[in-house]
């Protein structure tokens, strides 16, 4: 991987994580238009989704300082019940990156076909929001582990989180002011125990890609994740995701046209 070709993969992974239609499906589709290896380059998607973590912190520092503040009381607040309901969402994804990391490595092959599909089932969870839609209620400790295994699913290319994760918890009834945030927030804590494994276990750069490489793509994410999520959070109020459903069709389609001629 080259200088330019991190810089657009970082574009790529900031503008696609934060809208709903997969920051992992859009790096591997990335990568293999690119002709870049896969297995060696997947702790480049590593630092770029921690890239974002951090855009997401500069975005969302206002709600962070007050759950922190709120928490540091050690009252049942509204605060602390709120960090209760981050925790809760967490457990499904920690579950399956402490114990299925090597798994889930497995489905980051390059494979357009399955790409194809998970692609599809993303635009089926926006599609189902436009359908299911419940009276609007607060966020409960209950939606919030299900919005978990949500999250736990999207680890999987071509799976939004955001799009399952915000489409869950509108499907459940959350309010729409509510759950964009929620959904950013949830992720925090997991990628950054992502990226702490991966250096901690000395591979992320030790397989082949540069210093500079990396680095390259993480600013390019980080300014193009911080426009992204502040975009983001605004248009979930609407409520609309349906037409980042048709742009998934599309891009399932195209996933599949490649992984069926070999191109």
């Amino acid at each position: 991987m080259n200088l330019l070709e991190a810089i657009i993969l970082g574009l790529i992974q900031g503008l696609t994580e934060f809208l709903p239609v997969s920051s992992s499906g859009h790096l591997e589709l990335g990568k293999y238009l690119f002709g870049i290896d896969h297995e060696s380059n997947f702790y480049f998607s590593v630092a770029v989704h921690g890239a974002t973590v951090l855009s997401t912190v500069f975005v969302l520092w206002k709600e962070l300082l007050g759950l922190f503040r709120g928490v540091m009381k050690f009252t049942m607040n509204e605060e602390t019940k709120y960090a209760l309901k981050l925790l809760i969402s967490m457990i499904p994804v920690g579950i399956v990156g402490l114990f299925m990391r090597d798994t889930v490595k497995e489905y980051f092959t390059g494979n357009m076909t399955m790409l194809g599909s998970f692609f599809l089932i993303t635009a089926l969870l926006l599609f189902m929001t436009r359908v299911i839609k419940p009276k609007e209620r607060d966020l409960t400790y209950i939606d919030s582990f299900i919005i978990g295994i949500a999250q736990a699913f999207a680890v999987l290319p071509a799976i939004s989180r955001s799009g399952a994760t915000i489409a869950t918890g509108m499907m459940l009834g959350n309010r729409k002011s509510e759950i964009a945030r929620f959904s950013f927030l949830m992720v925090l804590v997991p990628v950054i125990g992502a990226n702490i494994l991966e250096i901690g276990s000395g591979d992320l750069l030790n397989e082949g890609t540069s210093f500079a490489v990396i680095s390259a793509g993480f600013i390019t994410a980080f300014i193009s994740g911080y426009i992204a999520c502040r975009w983001m959070i605004n248009l979930v109020r609407r409520g609309n995701l349906a037409w980042f459903g048709l742009y998934c069709v599309a891009a399932g389609i195209f996933s599949f046209i490649l992984g069926m001629n070999g191109l």
